[in-house]
Protein backbone atom coordinates (compact mmCIF):
# COMPACT_ATOMS: atom_id res chain seq x y z
CA UNK A 1 0.00 0.00 0.00
CA UNK A 2 0.97 3.43 -0.82
CA UNK A 3 2.00 5.78 1.51
CA UNK A 4 -0.03 9.24 0.83
CA UNK A 5 1.16 12.42 2.45
CA UNK A 6 -2.62 14.66 3.54
CA UNK A 7 -3.39 17.50 5.13
CA UNK A 8 -3.87 17.84 9.17
CA UNK A 9 -6.87 16.81 10.43
CA UNK A 10 -8.26 17.75 14.15
CA UNK A 11 -8.05 13.77 14.78
CA UNK A 12 -4.29 13.53 14.32
CA UNK A 13 -3.47 15.97 17.26
CA UNK A 14 -4.07 12.87 20.38
CA UNK A 15 -1.59 10.81 18.04
CA UNK A 16 0.81 13.67 17.27
CA UNK A 17 1.02 14.14 21.39
CA UNK A 18 1.42 10.50 22.35
CA UNK A 19 3.75 9.99 19.30
CA UNK A 20 6.42 12.72 20.15
CA UNK A 21 5.72 12.30 24.15
CA UNK A 22 6.22 8.52 23.78
CA UNK A 23 9.39 8.28 21.50
CA UNK A 24 11.60 11.12 23.10
CA UNK A 25 10.53 9.99 26.57
CA UNK A 26 12.34 6.10 25.11
CA UNK A 27 15.21 7.31 23.00
CA UNK A 28 16.39 10.68 25.15
CA UNK A 29 14.59 10.59 28.17
CA UNK A 30 12.58 13.46 28.13
CA UNK A 31 10.16 14.03 30.58
CA UNK A 32 6.29 14.90 29.99
CA UNK A 33 6.91 18.56 29.31
CA UNK A 34 7.94 17.23 25.96
CA UNK A 35 4.34 16.11 25.22
CA UNK A 36 2.87 19.18 27.47
CA UNK A 37 4.87 21.37 24.53
CA UNK A 38 3.64 19.29 21.57
CA UNK A 39 -0.03 19.85 22.81
CA UNK A 40 0.75 24.06 23.52
CA UNK A 41 1.91 24.09 19.52
CA UNK A 42 -0.89 21.67 17.97
CA UNK A 43 -3.31 24.13 20.21
CA UNK A 44 -1.68 27.51 18.85
CA UNK A 45 -1.96 25.81 15.11
CA UNK A 46 -5.21 24.46 15.31
CA UNK A 47 -6.33 28.27 16.64
CA UNK A 48 -4.37 30.89 14.81
CA UNK A 49 -3.32 28.56 11.13
CA UNK A 50 -3.51 31.56 8.64
CA UNK A 51 -4.20 28.61 5.96
CA UNK A 52 -3.13 30.71 3.04
CA UNK A 53 0.31 30.54 4.09
CA UNK A 54 0.69 27.59 6.88
CA UNK A 55 0.06 23.93 6.31
CA UNK A 56 0.74 20.59 7.99
CA UNK A 57 1.68 17.34 6.25
CA UNK A 58 0.46 13.66 7.73
CA UNK A 59 2.48 10.65 6.26
CA UNK A 60 -0.17 7.70 6.31
CA UNK A 61 -0.46 4.34 4.92
CA UNK A 62 -3.69 3.00 4.65
CA UNK A 63 -5.04 3.51 8.37
CA UNK A 64 -1.46 3.81 9.82
CA UNK A 65 0.27 7.83 10.20
CA UNK A 66 3.71 7.46 9.89
CA UNK A 67 4.80 10.85 10.53
CA UNK A 68 4.18 14.75 10.12
CA UNK A 69 6.07 18.04 9.45
CA UNK A 70 4.42 21.55 9.50
CA UNK A 71 5.28 24.74 7.91
CA UNK A 72 4.17 27.50 9.86
CA UNK A 73 4.73 31.65 9.60
CA UNK A 74 7.32 32.73 11.65
CA UNK A 75 6.71 36.09 9.73
CA UNK A 76 6.15 37.46 6.61
CA UNK A 77 9.37 36.04 4.67
CA UNK A 78 10.14 33.29 6.56
CA UNK A 79 8.51 29.84 7.53
CA UNK A 80 9.24 27.46 10.74
CA UNK A 81 9.30 24.10 10.16
CA UNK A 82 7.88 22.01 12.94
CA UNK A 83 6.72 19.21 14.73
CA UNK A 84 9.08 16.69 12.18
CA UNK A 85 8.46 12.94 13.24
CA UNK A 86 8.59 9.70 11.46
CA UNK A 87 7.79 6.62 13.57
CA UNK A 88 10.64 4.16 14.19
CA UNK A 89 9.33 1.03 11.38
CA UNK A 90 8.90 4.14 8.68
CA UNK A 91 12.90 5.47 8.74
CA UNK A 92 15.57 4.65 6.19
CA UNK A 93 13.00 4.56 3.26
CA UNK A 94 12.96 7.83 1.92
CA UNK A 95 9.94 9.14 3.87
CA UNK A 96 11.50 11.73 5.83
CA UNK A 97 13.32 13.44 2.55
CA UNK A 98 9.90 12.92 1.19
CA UNK A 99 8.26 14.89 3.79
CA UNK A 100 11.18 17.41 4.30
CA UNK A 101 10.65 18.14 0.43
CA UNK A 102 7.15 18.42 0.70
CA UNK A 103 7.26 20.90 3.52
CA UNK A 104 10.06 23.41 1.77
CA UNK A 105 7.84 23.21 -1.54
CA UNK A 106 5.28 24.24 -0.10
CA UNK A 107 7.22 27.37 1.70
CA UNK A 108 8.71 28.29 -1.32
CA UNK A 109 5.15 28.32 -3.10
CA UNK A 110 3.63 30.13 -0.58
CA UNK A 111 6.29 32.70 -1.18
CA UNK A 112 8.84 32.89 1.90
CA UNK A 113 12.43 33.41 0.95
CA UNK A 114 13.77 31.60 3.65
CA UNK A 115 13.24 28.64 6.65
CA UNK A 116 14.15 28.20 10.13
CA UNK A 117 14.12 25.08 12.02
CA UNK A 118 15.08 24.65 16.06
CA UNK A 119 15.92 21.50 16.99
CA UNK A 120 18.84 19.26 19.27
CA UNK A 121 22.35 18.10 18.51
CA UNK A 122 20.77 14.57 19.46
CA UNK A 123 18.94 14.46 16.68
CA UNK A 124 21.23 13.38 14.65
CA UNK A 125 19.48 11.78 11.06
CA UNK A 126 17.03 14.83 11.36
CA UNK A 127 20.27 16.79 11.26
CA UNK A 128 22.27 15.26 8.54
CA UNK A 129 18.82 15.34 6.45
CA UNK A 130 19.01 18.82 7.05
CA UNK A 131 22.69 19.46 5.81
CA UNK A 132 22.47 17.18 3.15
CA UNK A 133 19.55 19.51 1.61
CA UNK A 134 21.46 22.69 2.15
CA UNK A 135 20.40 24.45 5.44
CA UNK A 136 23.04 25.87 7.78
CA UNK A 137 23.63 25.81 11.35
CA UNK A 138 23.37 28.58 12.49
CA UNK A 139 24.07 28.51 16.01
CA UNK A 140 24.02 25.61 18.65
CA UNK A 141 23.77 26.12 22.67
CA UNK A 142 23.98 23.77 25.78
CA UNK A 143 20.64 23.90 27.46
CA UNK A 144 18.72 21.74 30.11
CA UNK A 145 15.25 20.90 28.81
CA UNK A 146 12.13 18.28 29.01
CA UNK A 147 14.52 17.33 32.07
CA UNK A 148 17.89 16.28 30.38
CA UNK A 149 21.01 18.10 29.05
CA UNK A 150 20.87 18.48 25.34
CA UNK A 151 22.29 20.81 22.84
CA UNK A 152 19.65 23.19 20.83
CA UNK A 153 20.31 24.02 17.49
CA UNK A 154 19.02 26.34 15.08
CA UNK A 155 19.38 25.84 11.32
CA UNK A 156 18.46 28.42 8.60
CA UNK A 157 17.82 28.14 4.74
CA UNK A 158 17.67 30.39 1.56
CA UNK A 159 14.49 29.13 -0.15
CA UNK A 160 15.17 31.76 -3.64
Amino acid sequence: MDIVLRDFIPEDVPWLVDQHGTHYAQAEGFDASFGALVAEILAAYRRDRDPSCERAFIAQRGDERLGSIFCVRQDAETAKLRLFLLVPEARGQGLGQRLLDACMDYARETGYSRMVLWTHESHRAACALYAKNGWTLEGARPVRSFGVDLVEQHWSIGLR
